[in-house]
C-alpha cells in the first residue's frame, strides 16, 4: 500500500520521503559516534537549564504586585507600574549613570591594560619568567570579592590602614575614604583592573601566539623595530578577538559586578552617589521584599543588554563582517 502511494507522488515529493530515513539514520550515527562529547556537555546544559532558563518564569513578577500570601500566580497584575515606579524614582538616574559609566571605563581601560600586558608577555623569551608572570597576574582573578574587600579595608582603614599610616609617616593628614564618595571611582576602577587584567591578557596573548612568526622575521628584515611590528602586525592580529570581547562587554553595559560594588565599598549609604549600581539596587530591593520592582529592574537590564549586543554586532557586520560575533 505504501509503495503504491509513493509511486503516485511527484519526483520531488518522492525524494523528500525517501530522504527522511537517511536523515534519521545520519542523526543517530552522529549521536552514537559523539556520545562521549554529548555526555561532557550534559552538565553545562543542565546548569543553564536549571539556573538560567527555568528561573525565567519569574519574569512575570515584574508585572505583578507580589504578595507572599498569594504566591506568584495569585498576586495581582499591575502592568508596567513597577517600571514606572523605578524610572520616576530619584535612584534611577544615579544607578543607571554609575552602572553605564563604570562599564564603559572598564571596557576602555581594561582592554588597554590587557592588550598592553599581553604585548609585554609576548616579548618575554624565558619560559620560567613567562610562567611566573602569568601565574602571578592570574591569581587575583581567583580571589573572592569578600577577601578582596577585606584587603581593601586593610589598606584604606581610617585609623589603622596602611595608606593612612603612610600619609601620616610623611606628615600628611589621614583620609577617611569610607565617608567620602569622591575617592571611590578611582578605587573601584583600580581594583577591577588589578583583579581582571591577568586573565584578560592571557586571551590576547594566546591570539598573539597564533600569529605566523615569519611575519615578524620579514618585518625585521625590512628594518621594522619593535614598535613598528606592534602597530603593523601584533595589534591588527588582535582586532578580531578584541572586537568580539568588546561586543560581549557592550551587552553588559547595564550590568555591574555585584561583588565589586557591594564588597569593596562595604555597602555604606554615604558612598551610594558613586558606588551604587543597578545590581546593588536590585539586591537591596530583594532584601526589603520589593520583588516586583527588583524583577522589573532586572528585566530592564536583560532587554537593554540584548539590544546593545544586537546593535553593536550589526555595526561591526557593516564595517568588517569577518570580525562580527554572529
Amino acid at each position: 500500500m505504501r509503495e503504491t502511494v509513493i509511486n503516485n507522488l511527484s519526483d520531488e515529493t518522492k525524494s523528500k520521503v525517501n530522504a527522511k530515513p537517511l536523515r534519521s539514520n545520519s542523526f543517530k550515527r552522529l549521536v552514537r559516534e559523539n556520545i562521549a562529547l554529548f555526555a561532557l556537555t550534559l552538565p553545562a546544559i543542565l546548569y543553564y537549564l536549571i539556573f538560567h532558563y527555568t528561573p525565567m518564569f519569574g519574569i512575570i513578577l515584574a508585572f505583578k504586585d507580589y504578595k507572599y500570601s498569594e504566591g506568584i500566580l495569585g498576586s495581582s497584575w499591575v502592568g508596567f507600574k513597577n517600571f514606572e515606579y523605578f524610572f520616576t524614582s530619584m535612584d534611577a538616574w544615579r544607578i543607571t549613570r554609575n552602572t553605564v559609566s563604570y562599564a564603559a571605563i572598564f571596557i576602555v581601560l581594561g582592554n588597554i591594560a590587557a592588550v598592553s600586558v599581553a604585548l609585554l608577555l609576548f616579548e618575554i623569551r624565558g619560559k620560567l619568567a613567562l610562567k611566573f608572570y602569568q601565574t602571578s597576574m592570574i591569581m587575583p582573578k581567583f580571589l573572592s570579592w569578600v577577601l578582596v574587600g577585606y584587603m581593601t579595608y586593610a589598606l584604606f582603614n581610617p585609623t589603622l590602614g596602611y595608606f593612612n599610616q603612610l600619609l601620616q609617616f610623611f606628615g600628611f593628614e589621614s583620609i577617611d575614604v569610607y565617608s567620602n564618595a569622591k575617592y571611590w571611582p578611582y578605587i573601584i576602577v583600580s581594583v577591577e583592573i588589578w583583579k581582571t587584567v591577568g586573565l584578560s591578557s592571557i586571551i590576547y596573548y594566546a591570539a598573539l601566539m597564533s600569529v605566523d612568526p615569519e611575519l615578524f622575521e620579514a618585518a625585521k628584515i625590512d628594518g621594522a623595530g619593535r614598535m613598528k611590528q606592534i602597530f603593523a602586525i601584533s595589534l591588527p592580529s588582535l582586532a578580531p578577538v578584541l572586537t568580539i570581547i568588546i561586543i560581549l562587554a557592550i551587552g553588559n553595559l547595564f550590568r555591574g559586578d555585584f561583588g565589586l560594588f557591594y564588597q569593596i565599598p562595604r555597602d555604606i549609604g554615604v558612598l551610594y552617589p558613586t558606588t551604587d549600581v543597578i545590581d546593588t539596587y536590585v539586591y537591596r530591593g530583594l532584601r526589603a521584599g520589593d520583588f516586583g520592582i527588583s524583577a522589573a529592574v532586572g528585566l530592564f537590564q536583560s532587554v537593554v543588554g540584548l539590544i546593545l549586543i544586537v546593535i553593536s554586532n550589526w555595526i561591526v557586520t557593516k564595517i568588517r563582517p569577518e570580525n562580527s560575533l554572529f
